[in-house]
């Protein structure tokens, strides 16, 4: 057979299965832009006269699919071989006689050692990722070197913002407030003033104080009685040179400072009449209480007492208090003689002017009026910033306070407190109507102008 014999013919003489198209290294035929087959010899098949190309080429592809289908499927590859450590060989036991000249083998390091398997991290203890663990599983290969960390930055020391610094100086103040109160309250010396009795009246509008200034020297020393022009010492009750009733309207409004002056004529349950401030001598807080309560139809729910001693050291507490006299005051029988003008007043001081009667025109009348006006400066002295936000000062207040002021038993601080305020925020000061005075057996006595007093007290009820 002749060269042209074999590729005239198109056959090509290495290939086994006779093809005449030209194939590709995988056995698929070559074929030309237009998908026709290309023969061997470079020749494309021609389309015959009753067929055309895209028929053919359809037929061609029904053949090679057919040649594909016949062709044996290929062996599944196989799966790469799985490596495992070797285990270390144990030593042999003590007793050997070779046990002296053992050496454990070195482990060859395999593909397992600087790859992980699925599932596995770096870390974990069979790649021996830091000596102990690698001491524990008996493994004599070098520990891996970690990975070098950057270190971490140092945390910045937060400061102390101006919204914490305030949230903590406020809860300095109020555990402080919180304490004091209630060292305060515990101070208090308390009584029982008001009591209840049969046919006593129901609660009116408001709160109503009654307040008490009275003239005992119980607990004066005698350097106290000379310096406060207290006269002679004794330990008896006392009578009262100051009655007062302080209206606090309940849902807002200024309060009422109404003074009862003390030679009023009134009727003191049991005793028949007499003056107002006999009640005191006779059955101390709790007849004074009843007389107020029977006299005016005003019912009475709080009740603070001061004496002598305890005034002077509350206004020395807070320093003194100003007050501005239209006139000159000289009154030897309370100690005092004041310029006209203002001025301040210290704690004996004070007291002489809020006893002083004997020297005024209008004797009682003029004194319970300074009373009055006293007892509104000394309670904005008390309320003033140089004395509440001071705390070595307001502490002294309130333990001069404390230690010379008797409340009712159900009394405490804070009721004091809401009366301080009040008398402070500018009370409206009154005083009973008097229709004139009358000589009775318990001497001068101030009679009441009963449709004026009734008027008064109406408004308070």
């Amino acid at each position: 057979m002749n060269s042209r014999d074999n590729y005239g013919s198109g056959r090509n003489p290495g290939n086994s299965d006779g093809s005449e198209f030209a194939r590709d290294r995988h056995g698929k035929p070559l074929l030309d832009r237009y998908g026709r087959p290309v023969r061997k010899g470079g020749g494309v098949i021609p389309p015959s006269n009753n067929q055309s190309p895209r028929r053919e080429t359809r037929n061609l592809s029904d053949s090679m699919h057919a040649e594909r289908s016949a062709q044996p499927e290929r062996p599944a590859q196989p799966e790469e071989p799985q490596y495992r450590r070797a285990e270390p060989q144990a030593a042999p036991p003590a007793t050997h006689p070779r046990a002296s000249q053992w050496q454990a083998p070195s482990a060859q390091p395999g593909p397992a050692d600087h790859a992980a398997q699925p599932g596995q991290t770096f870390g974990d203890p069979q790649f021996g990722s830091s000596p102990d663990r690698a001491g524990r599983r008996g493994d004599s290969r070098p520990a891996r070197r970690p990975r070098s960390r950057t270190a971490p930055r140092p945390k910045r020391r937060k400061r102390f913002g101006f919204f914490k610094t305030v949230g903590l100086l406020l809860a300095i103040v109020l555990a402080f407030t919180i304490g004091a109160t209630v060292w305060i309250d515990t101070k208090l010396q308390r009584t029982d003033a008001l009591q209840d009795y049969d046919g006593r009246l129901g609660g009116t509008k408001g709160t109503n104080w009654l307040l008490v200034g009275s003239d005992s020297r119980a607990g004066l020393s005698k350097e106290d009685a000379d310096r406060l022009m207290a006269g002679e010492l004794d330990d008896s009750v006392g009578r009262t040179d100051t009655i007062m009733v302080v209206h606090i309207p309940r849902f807002g409004g200024d309060a009422t400072m109404l003074s009862l002056p003390r030679d009023s004529w009134v009727d003191i349950p049991g005793h028949g009449q007499n003056k107002l401030n006999q009640a005191f001598s006779l059955g101390g807080p709790a007849l004074l209480q009843r007389t107020v309560e029977q006299a005016t139809g005003i019912h009475l729910d709080h009740y603070a007492e001061v004496g002598f001693g305890g005034f002077a050291n509350v206004v020395d507490s807070v320093g003194g208090v100003e007050m501005c006299l239209d006139e000159p005051l000289d009154d030897p029988m309370a100690g005092i003689k004041l310029q006209a003008g203002c001025q301040e007043l210290d704690g004996p001081t004070a007291l002489g002017y809020v006893r002083s009667r004997y020297t005024s025109a209008r004797g009682d009348l003029d004194r319970v009026e300074r009373q009055r006006k006293f007892l509104a400066g000394l309670s904005k002295k008390i309320k003033s910033p140089g004395v509440l936000l001071n705390p070595f000062k307001n502490l002294k207040v309130a333990d001069a306070l404390s230690s010379n002021m008797q409340v009712n038993e159900g009394d405490h601080v804070w009721h004091l407190a809401s009366l301080g305020l009040a008398l402070a925020g500018g009370a409206k000061q009154e005083t009973v109507p008097i229709a004139g005075y009358q000589d009775t057996y318990a001497g001068n006595v101030a009679l009441w102008d009963e449709a004026g007093a009734e008027e008064l007290f109406s408004k308070l009820r």
